[in-house]
Parts: structure tokens; C-alpha cells; sequence
């Protein structure tokens, strides 16, 4: 395994109102690098009393103080220097990143952290820009809106994107004046905490944002519940994000879900196929397949499938696990033993089925002493839309090749799931595309592309794959809340 870059990964303490502390009981655990199975060090295990902590720093930060009173232009110099530090500092956060959580450098290093390097510079200039109303009713009044922050947000964030996904969240809720309390993943939680450093070296406030380490159990759970709490903005599994809504009913918490999803991706037979294997992989295989957003339904055609089918497997043959440290690898190893189980459980799931296995489906050994959770890129034809491997998110490299005979039967297979996180139509037909583009139940579609993300455009689910949106102008609606003030002039 290729040696990381010369950085120092310190034991993780708590960050509480501008200060880094210990957890209340003086528990620890472990954060491991996936790849090797070592440990990077010891994180403090935040507990309720610690919630209770970051909960009313947060609101403390809010209601009073140097946050509370700031002007809206200089909350946007603050998060536009987060923006520039992040950028200062990437080989270090990046490094941070693929050690945590087993994706290659390469895409921790040039993807993921220079778009979490825009996010905060996108909703930096949003910060001068939410306004209200003058609204025109009737009689002798003067109606106008005001668009004010919600309060404390507690953020619950994925490993598979640690830092990206977290930025997501805080940069919208703090352009819009809202303080944060930030939960990150267990098992990734390295960038997140040097965030925290960033941020005070930014000038941000002390309790603006305030970072707990710990079980999703018990702290997602406290925080979740908590009375000071005025809105939960949570990513990751839709059964966890089901228990969220139903635990936030009591208090009427704002609630933000971006859920899993099972994304068709769908290769009409005159598309260009050559793009389309390239869409197809990137589709399913980009992250090791842990993405929300991952095309792992894959629907070709049945007239041209054979023909993309060895276009595909002779890409996808090509492709091996490697070294996430090594520049050149752009396929790592997935983030945990308990997630490479689950994956491996659902590839001997897909066979016991009926589905035919063609690419892949083992785990590699030959990688990290034997101890890395490397599993190869897998792929599965004859695939039924009603098998597990169609219907159950892996989250993992795995994907299930359907055929289909027309448009018609393209959509219907294609709305048949649970999700709706995201879709991918490939056609040379423009008039084809924007028609299943509509008629497809999806909260982003991709015409002829995958996987394409930027801070202005809004991203989340239809139906089990949750509701609110992320990024754009649309993520602002969400950590703000609307009043209306009426004047009589009479």
C-alpha cells in the first residue's frame, strides 16, 4: 500500500461552542482506515449530555452574540474564506478523507473537496440575497414578508461523502443565519472535525458550529429528539430516516430527508453506445458504488443489449480494486466489514435468485494484507425487475442489467421501485429524452450524462428516496421559515 502523505491525525475531541473537549463520560472508539485495517486513532463518543452541550451553545449562538447580531454580508466573507481554506487545505483533507473511508485520492483530492470548496462559496453569495416581500393586498395595509433563519439545526450526515454532503447542509444553514450542531457518520467522522478547525480559523463564531462524534443510535437519536432543536437535515437510509420523522412528530421539528435510492439507468437502442457503457460504469461503479445516487438498475434495449452488454463487461474486466492512496486507482475499498457483508450477502442473493452473474462478485484479498474491504466490481445480467438485487439499495458495486422493449415498457420498469433519488435516460432522440426525462419519478434525471453534480443545482428524492432539497436556491427554503407582517395605514 502506497504511504500517505506526511499529516498528523490527532485523537478527536468534541467541538462545543468554540471549544475542543472531551466527551462528558471520557468515552472513546475507534476510527479505522478501511483499506488496511488500521486504526487512524481515537475519537471521543459523544453521548446525550454532550447533545444537550452543542444544543445550547447553538441556541446560545443564535439568540445572542457575535453570530446573532452579524450582518448578512459579513456571514458571507466568512464562508467564502471556509471556501478558500478548504482549498488551502485539500491535500490534507483529502488525504483525511480517503483514509477515513477507503475512496481513492483521486476523487477525494479533485472531486469532492474542491465542490465542497464551491458550496461554501456558492451559498456565501446567498447570504446578501434572502429577502422577502412587498405583497399587494387589500385595503389600507402594507403586507410584507420576511424570510428569517429556523434556529438550531442539528445535521446528520453519511460516510460515503463525509465532507461534501455535510457541507450541503451547513453552508446553506449558515449563510441563512441558523447555528449548527453537526453529527457526522461513525465511521468517517476525520474530515468533519478538521472542518471545525477550518471554520474557527475562518472567524466563525464561537457555537455557530459545534461537531459530536459518535453512535447514530444514541447521539442521532438525542439530537433527533431534542427539544432545542428547531430543524433535523439528515442523509443517509430510509429506514433510519423514516424513524427520524416519526421521532421529530412530537416536537414539529423542520425536517429534511435525502434518502437511498435504486436509480434506472436506462440505454435506448439509439443511444450512443459507446458513452453509454462509459455512463453506465461511472454510473454504478463511481464511489465503489456507495452513492445515493447510484445507477445500479441498468435498462438496455433488448435490441441492442447483447452488443452493449460486451462493450460493458469488457470495460468493467478492466477495472480492478486498488490502493485508495495510489493516484492512479479510481476504485477503492468500501468503508467498512460490515458494509463489504452486506454486499457480498446480496451478490450471493442475485445468484440464489436467478440472476447471472458475469462480472466480478468476489471480495479481493490480494489488497491490504488481506484485510482491506476490497470486493471487485460486479455485474449481473438477466436481471428481473422484481428480484432483490432490483428492488433493495446495495450500496455497493453491484449492478443489475435489465432488458426492456420499448419506452413505454422502459418507464413503467423504471418507476417500478420504492425510490425516486434519480434516473439516466442515453438517446441520440432529443424529443425521446425530454418526454421519459418527464414521465420518469425522479428527483434529478440525467440525459445523456451521470452522476453530475453543482452547488446550484437542487438535488433530492421522490417517494421512499425522502423529501426537501439540497443545494440551489431551493436549499434555502429550508433553513428558513416565512412571516408575514401587516401594517394598517388608515
Amino acid at each position: 500500500m502506497a504511504s500517505a502523505p506526511s499529516i498528523q491525525i490527532k485523537p478527536g475531541k468534541l467541538f462545543i461552542g468554540g471549544k475542543w473537549v472531551d466527551a462528558a463520560s471520557g468515552k472513546t472508539f475507534a476510527t479505522t482506515n478501511p483499506a488496511t485495517g488500521e486504526t487512524l486513532t481515537m475519537l471521543a463518543e459523544a453521548s446525550e449530555a454532550d447533545a444537550d452541550a452543542a444544543v445550547a451553545a447553538a441556541r446560545a449562538a443564535f439568540t445572542s452574540g457575535p453570530w446573532a447580531e452579524m450582518a448578512a454580508a459579513d456571514r458571507a466573507k466568512i464562508l467564502w474564506k471556509i471556501g478558500d481554506l478548504v482549498d488551502k487545505y485539500v491535500e490534507e483533507i483529502g488525504t483525511l478523507e480517503t483514509l477515513d473511508n477507503g475512496k481513492p485520492i483521486f476523487e477525494s483530492r479533485y472531486v469532492d473537496m474542491p465542490m465542497v470548496a464551491e458550496v461554501f462559496r456558492y451559498f456565501a453569495g446567498w447570504a446578501t440575497k434572502i429577502m422577502g416581500d412587498t405583497v399587494p393586498v387589500r385595503g389600507p395595509f402594507l403586507n410584507y414578508t420576511l424570510r428569517e433563519p429556523i434556529g438550531v439545526v442539528a445535521a446528520i450526515t453519511p460516510w460515503n461523502f463525509p465532507l461534501l454532503l455535510a457541507s450541503w447542509k451547513i453552508a446553506p444553514a449558515l449563510a441563512a443565519g441558523n447555528t449548527v450542531v453537526l453529527k457526522p457518520a461513525q465511521l468517517t467522522s476525520l474530515s468533519a472535525l478538521r472542518l471545525g478547525e477550518i471554520c474557527q480559523e475562518a472567524g466563525l463564531p464561537d457555537g455557530a458550529l459545534n461537531i459530536l462524534t459518535g453512535s447514530g443510535k444514541v447521539l442521532g437519536r438525542a439530537l433527533v429528539t431534542h427539544p432545542g432543536v428547531d430543524k433535523v437535515a439528515f442523509t443517509g437510509s430510509t429506514s433510519v430516516g423514516q424513524e427520524i420523522a416519526r421521532n421529530a412528530i412530537d416536537s414539529l421539528k423542520h425536517v429534511t430527508l435525502e434518502l437511498g435510492g435504486k436509480s434506472p439507468n436506462i440505454v435506448f437502442a439509439d443511444a450512443d453506445l459507446e458513452a453509454a457503457v462509459r455512463g453506465a460504469t461511472i454510473g454504478i461503479f463511481y464511489g465503489k458504488g456507495e452513492v445515493c445516487a447510484a445507477g445500479s438498475r441498468l435498462f438496455v434495449e433488448r435490441s441492442v443489449k447483447d452488443a452493449f452488454m460486451e462493450k460493458l463487461l469488457d470495460r468493467v474486466k478492466k477495472m480492478q480494486p486498488g490502493d485508495p492512496m495510489d493516484p492512479k486507482t479510481r476504485f477503492g475499498s468500501l468503508v467498512s466489514e460490515q458494509q463489504m457483508s452486506t454486499v457480498l450477502g446480496y451478490i450471493e442473493k442475485g445468484q440464489s435468485e436467478g440472476a447471472k452473474l458475469v462480472a466480478g462478485g468476489s471480495r479481493v484479498t490480494t489488497l491490504g494484507n488481506g484485510k482491506g474491504c476490497f470486493v471487485q466490481p460486479t455485474v449481473f445480467d438477466g436481471v428481473t425487475n422484481n428480484m432483490t438485487i432490483a428492488r433493495e439499495e446495495i450500496f455497493g458495486p453491484v449492478l443489475a442489467t435489465i432488458a426492456f422493449d420499448d419506452v413505454e415498457d422502459a418507464i413503467r420498469q423504471a418507476n417500478d421501485n420504492p425510490y425516486g433519488l434519480a434516473a439516466a435516460v442515453w438517446t441520440r432522440d432529443i424529443a425521446k429524452a425530454h418526454k421519459v426525462a418527464r414521465r420518469l419519478q425522479a428527483g434529478t434525471v440525467w440525459v445523456n450524462t451521470y452522476n453530475n453534480y453543482d452547488p446550484a443545482a437542487s438535488f433530492g428524492g421522490y417517494k421512499k428516496s425522502g423529501y426537501g432539497r439540497e443545494l440551489g436556491a431551493a436549499a434555502l427554503e429550508h433553513y428558513t421559515q416565512l412571516k408575514s407582517v401587516w401594517v394598517n395605514l388608515a
